[in-house]
């Protein structure tokens, strides 16, 4: 009888081997958790299509962001959804509009134990939904739109964000807003830039979050499903106007373009586990037809062997716990 000669088995004996020569790791540091906090509610209010995710209130914010602090993740990523909406999206750069607002208020809370950050979009400032200005004849006007992210982004940073996530997929927007930045004193404000965001399936869950108003589809700034060279082009552009960080979004289905861009880039890499996939390892859980912990570790850790360097994910405060257990 021919034995084999190679063994690699070996090195999956015993749990300490396979821990020793693990080739991926994932710690608490490397996960952001993104958090919505509503303009106009008393109490913190559940997401339907996201079970155990919520819309908060300013007091639950500070709350859930300790609460993300003492679990040692790396940063929470706040949204706005305000009361009220317009054309141009003129809560967004108020200093007492509700992003803004809370954006200080966690900053004060726990911005010396993890990186505050805040999405520069419109789409939730709008009342047509979409992430800029829009033109007479319906369509998205990108430079009138940078007018109003470099608004965004002064307001921000001087509500106190240590990273802003640049996610309307505007030509010119890192640009546009790093100079807004700089020329306000804001020289050490962070930018990420959400490179390949694609227009894809898996946003339905966020929508009801943000209470979006969106009519239509945002094909015509947010990439084609099919295109993985253009988002690679896309970071690379981000980087060369001065992106300190780079964005894939949604991850999973995005797993190819994430590690085209990781090796295309030489500034961290961030990926965003979506809204859907969220919810779909959630309802299936619920129905038991996987195992929760395991899917979402699982998850989670091939997302960071994919390339990205940290991850936003709606379970960032849990999963960061079970890391924690496991050292």
């Amino acid at each position: 009888m021919s034995f084999p000669t190679h063994r690699p088995r070996r090195l999956r004996q015993s749990p300490a081997v396979r821990r020793l020569v693990r080739e991926t790791h994932l710690v608490p540091s490397q996960l952001v958790l993104p958090m919505f906090v509503r303009e106009g509610i008393s109490e913190p209010a559940d997401i339907s299509s996201m079970p155990g995710v919520q819309q908060h209130t300013l007091d639950s914010l500070r709350r859930a962001a300790t609460a993300a602090a003492e679990a040692g993740v790396g940063g929470v990523m706040l949204f706005g959804v305000p009361a009220r909406r317009d054309a141009t999206g003129s809560g967004a750069d108020d200093p007492r509009g509700i992003l803004n607002v809370a954006t200080e208020a966690v900053a004060a809370e726990v911005g010396d134990a993890l990186v505050v950050q805040t999405d520069l979009c419109l789409d939730e400032f709008t009342d047509h939904g979409h992430c800029g200005v829009l033109r007479a004849d319906g369509a998205v006007d990108n430079d009138a739109t940078l007018e109003r992210y470099a608004a965004m982004g002064v307001a921000q940073a001087r509500a106190g964000s240590t990273l802003l996530g640049l996610s309307g997929m505007m030509d010119g927007q890192v640009a546009a807003v790093r100079d807004a930045l700089d020329a306000e004193g804001f020289t050490d404000t962070l930018i990420m830039a959400y490179s390949a965001k694609y227009a894809g399936a898996f946003y339905g869950p966020f929508r009801e979050a943000v209470d979006s108003q969106l009519k239509g589809d945002r094909r015509t700034y947010q990439l084609d499903p099919g295109n993985g060279r253009e988002g690679v082009k896309e970071a690379l552009l981000d980087v060369e106007e001065g992106a300190d960080i780079v964005m894939v979004k949604p991850a999973l289905p995005y797993l190819d373009v994430l590690a085209d861009v990781r090796a295309s880039v030489d500034v961290p890499v961030w990926a965003y586990q979506v809204s859907g996939e969220y919810s779909m390892i959630e309802a299936a859980s619920a129905n038991g037809w996987i195992d929760r912990r395991g899917a979402i570790l699982e998850s989670l850790l091939g997302i960071r062997r994919a390339g990205a360097d940290a991850i936003l994910t709606y379970w960032a405060a849990e999963a960061a716990g079970w890391l924690r257990e496991q050292l």
